[in-house]
């Protein structure tokens, strides 16, 4: 009731004609939003209207989008609850968004930026019961300001290569632990195809394994960029209820055990059991902040399992890396990715010793991309000026930017200089 209420109040905003004032006509109009991942996040990049009657033209500077988020348990800052969205291009298109000469829809395309969270269909909270990212409601009113027409209910929703993935996944190992997982299954592909495991950050915990895929763009594992350079793979993205670095009595750093790497590694073995197409020989392991202290902890407890690994903003205490894990896994291929203005995980006291340690036992295929800053690698909001905050490294694995080595050379295969991806997916046990 009152999500209606308020996209009333919103579409019936009183227009000033000679000093008097007039209230719009109301309608219930259809619309859908199509969800793309950006480096910062998920944004509303277009809003798809439903017409009554096939159009040919766009007068898109016409319309007018207003936005509320609201939430039943994150927390929302007043000033990112309503605001307005900026319509850069409208065009005719079908239900999905597709352009077409003559159609019954019109697509408008929204700016989206990192600095314009009014665009951002998820929120990170630290509220009882939906601490970290969560979905929110995210309710839309659009006016056509000449023809006085209005579309405040939606109807459907589009996630470009999101809706890729299976979402359904669920495990139990069998000892009390059940998690969900995202997985993606590479088409057409005959034969053996490798399996990349993606564990996600702190904030990214709990019953949807749509947030770790979306949160931070990890779905872009699915991408046909990266898909190419596999020949085809497997995706597969578990989800921790709570977070990775859980001890069952607070947070580890690698100081004891914590009580998810088993579950894990059980279910990747019955990933792998229902999809025989997997090739056991090139399993990737990678994660970020949580997730990148996981990965290292799965390849030291399974050093014979995985053919590499690539954690980013490592969350392993370097203190609790032992000179026999290290040994342990000196022969997989690492590539790790830090910034060194992270201030979550220092790399001083995590990447930086460990990387070192592994080198001095003799690593022969370890790499380290070490970041000055994370910036915008689009160019589009700033480039090298625009800076996030030092933790979000991960942003260069999921980009496949990632391409120079600790001492600042271009890490190669071959004598060509290859980026993360293509180094990762010529690695074999």
């Amino acid at each position: 009731m009152q999500k209606k209420l308020l996209s009333f109040l919103i579409a019936t905003l009183l227009v000033s004609l000679n000093g008097v004032f007039a209230i719009p006509p109301f309608a219930d109009g259809e619309y859908g939003i199509v969800i793309e991942g950006y480096d910062w996040g998920p944004a509303v990049s277009k809003v798809i209207l439903s017409l009554d009657e096939p159009v040919t033209i766009v007068n898109w500077s016409d319309y007018n989008v207003m936005v509320h988020r609201s939430s039943d348990c994150a927390t929302i800052p007043a000033n990112q609850i309503l605001g307005s969205r900026r319509v850069l291009a409208g065009y005719v298109s079908n239900a999905k968004g597709k352009r077409l000469n003559e159609g019954n829809h019109v697509t408008l395309v929204l700016a989206v930026a990192p600095n314009l969270p009014i665009g951002s269909p998820i929120q990170y909270s630290r509220a009882e019961g939906c601490s970290g990212n969560s979905w929110i409601n995210y309710d839309m009113t659009i006016r056509d300001e000449t023809n006085g027409l209005i579309w405040n209910k939606e109807v459907n929703r589009i996630m470009p290569i999101i809706d890729r993935f299976d979402l359904s996944g669920k495990f139990s190992d069998g000892n009390g632990i059940t998690m969900s997982y995202a997985s993606y299954s590479p088409p057409n592909v005959q034969g053996k195809s490798p399996l990349i495991i993606w564990l996600h950050g702190g904030g990214e915990g709990g019953i949807d394994p749509s947030i770790p895929l979306v949160a931070n763009r990890a779905a872009n594992y699915a991408s046909d960029e990266i898909q190419a350079i596999f020949g085809g793979a497997f995706v597969l993205s578990p989800q921790s209820p709570t977070r990775w670095m859980d001890s069952g009595q607070g947070t580890t750093r690698g100081e004891v055990n914590d009580i998810y790497y088993k579950a894990v590694k059980a279910l990747i073995e019955d990933f792998i059991s229902n999809n025989p197409n997997v090739d056991q020989n090139r399993i990737y392991v990678g994660g970020c902040s949580n997730g990148g202290y996981l990965a290292l902890k799965l390849i030291i407890e399974y050093p014979d399992f995985f053919a590499a690994a690539f954690p980013s903003a490592l969350a392993y205490w370097a203190t609790n890396f032992t000179d026999a894990q290290a040994n342990r896994i000196k022969n997989i291929p690492i590539w790790f990715i830090h910034s060194k203005d992270d201030t979550v995980t220092d790399p001083d006291q995590t990447v930086v010793p460990v990387y070192n340690k592994l080198k001095e036992v003799g690593a022969p295929n370890v790499h380290f991309t070490y970041y000055d800053h994370v910036v915008d690698i689009t160019g589009f909001f700033g480039g090298e000026g625009y800076h996030y905050p030092g933790h979000w490294s991960w942003i260069y694995g999921h980009a496949n930017e990632a391409r120079q080595d600790y001492d600042g050379s271009l890490v190669k295969l071959d004598g060509r200089s290859v980026t993360i991806m293509e180094w990762m997916a010529a690695q074999s046990r």
